[in-house]
């Protein structure tokens, strides 16, 4: 198990945290390489559940070096918070370590956030306002503050100063909002953040390649789903940051030939949050029922979840453009007791039939599913072994691995670690 990437294969939420904590149990490091604090990881251990936004999921093992990479944007009172839960439930943060190059996600990002979703109107993206956006903006732009300004006091000033009077202006001017910054305020909160996370920061850059190098096993979890890429995604209803295998590499400093194996973590069905099309989306008693029993809510914004049938024309995206190896498939057991279970096999676009997903979202908004119907399945929560569960879920196992091009390596039939099931003996 050297270099692994686990990502979300969807639109997120796809059960992304119980395979990196269970991959995480063997792991030597753990890292987290984009996106921010709007994302979210659950995972449920012996009764205790664990909300994770920043904190890489491995936490929960001793010894296991968890990283925050130079790619995630950090609220450092968002990450300071997560810690101080953990050490409320008694579980040691001294392996967290955290980039010096990350940069701070600030209080005027925020701001901008929920203004700008007020501003788009009825065309808002539906962003969790956490000042993600603004501040990947301002890494774009060059002006971002990062963690390493803070160990020089002054220049920090200098940055939030310059900074604070533009947006200021932004937000008075453009936005016509009432709210103004004061720049002293944040350099004396900030700066106390700074001393309470300067045990945590390093070049961890060095750290994630030399663990490679030695041969130790370092898991790379992702956040976000493919179709967020901000790049490859359903823009613009994506995230600011790279959720694909390709991201791992830039927002953690090493190598894309020091990656080992890449696996995509898929659901039995599909799920949306917030806006955009979503051709397989269901609005029936199923969508509702496959809504109920997943509990499709949000981690981080407690939203409900948009349901639909597995599409397996997003499923080959997924594969093709991160370079999938393995499918992780979550949650089939939601689907239980559904009497006829339907995959999407392609997109009907006008008068043509398309198998690979469409780089438009306007042409995306014109296709209709293609469906093939196979048989459902009773309870199957309780399953241990692959060889125990019904021919029909070996058969839609196997359709998904024909469609997608990729093979199913763990089926997960309940939230719990123990209600994962591996085809294959783990590597």
């Amino acid at each position: 198990m050297p270099a692994k990437v686990i990502i979300g294969a969807q639109w997120g939420d796809e059960g992304k945290a119980k395979i990196i904590d269970i991959m995480s149990e063997a792991a030597d490091v753990v890292v987290r390489a984009q996106g921010g604090n709007n994302a979210g990881h659950t995972v449920a251990v012996n009764g205790e559940v664990y909300k994770f936004h920043l904190v890489p999921s491995g936490i929960l093992y001793p010894g296991t070096l968890c990283i925050v990479g130079n790619g995630v944007v950090i609220d450092p009172e968002g990450i300071l918070g997560e810690i101080d839960m953990l050490h409320q439930k008694g579980i040691s943060t001294e392996n967290l370590k955290i980039d010096v190059r990350a940069h701070l996600v600030m209080p005027y990002h925020k701001e901008l956030d929920g203004l700008k979703e007020v501003y788009r109107g009825a065309s808002d993206i539906g962003t969790t306002k956490k000042g993600i956006g603004p501040c990947y903006m301002d890494k774009a732009e060059r002006s971002g503050i990062r963690f390493c300004d803070l160990s020089r006091p002054e220049l920090f000033a200098q940055k939030v100063r310059e900074n604070v009077k533009i947006k200021n202006e932004i937000i008075q001017k453009i936005y016509h909002g009432d709210k103004v910054f004061d720049a002293e305020e944040i350099i004396e909160t900030y700066l106390g953040y700074a001393n309470r996370l300067k045990s945590f920061l390093t070049d961890t850059t060095v750290l994630t390649y030399e663990a490679i190098k030695s041969g130790k096993n370092v898991v790379f979890e992702g956040a976000q789903g493919t179709l967020l890429d901000l790049d490859l995604g359903t823009y613009p209803y994506v995230t600011s940051s790279h959720p694909v295998t390709g991201g791992v590499c830039i927002g953690s400093g090493i190598g894309p030939t020091m990656i080992d194996e890449c696996i995509g973590v898929m659901k039995g069905y599909v799920t949306r949050v917030g806006k955009g099309p979503f051709p397989t989306e269901l609005f029936d008693k199923v969508g509702d029922q496959i809504r109920d029993v997943g509990h499709e809510y949000g981690t981080t914004t407690g939203r409900p979840r948009r349901c639909g049938w597995f599409d397996a024309v997003i499923g080959k995206f997924a594969v093709r453009t991160s370079g999938l190896a393995a499918i992780a498939l979550n949650k089939i057991d939601v689907m239980a007791h559904i009497p006829v279970i339907k995959i999407c096999t392609a997109y009907q676009l006008g008068d043509q039939v398309i198998t690979e997903f469409p780089p438009s979202l306007e042409d995306l908004e014109l296709c209709q599913p293609i469906y093939e119907e196979m048989e459902g399945w009773g309870e199957i929560s309780h399953i241990t072994q692959y060889e125990e569960f019904p021919q029909a879920v070996k058969n839609y196992i196997k359709r998904v691995e024909e469609l997608c091009g990729a093979t199913v390596t763990m089926i997960g039939v309940g939230p719990n670690r123990e209600q994962n099931i591996y085809r294959f003996p783990v590597q």
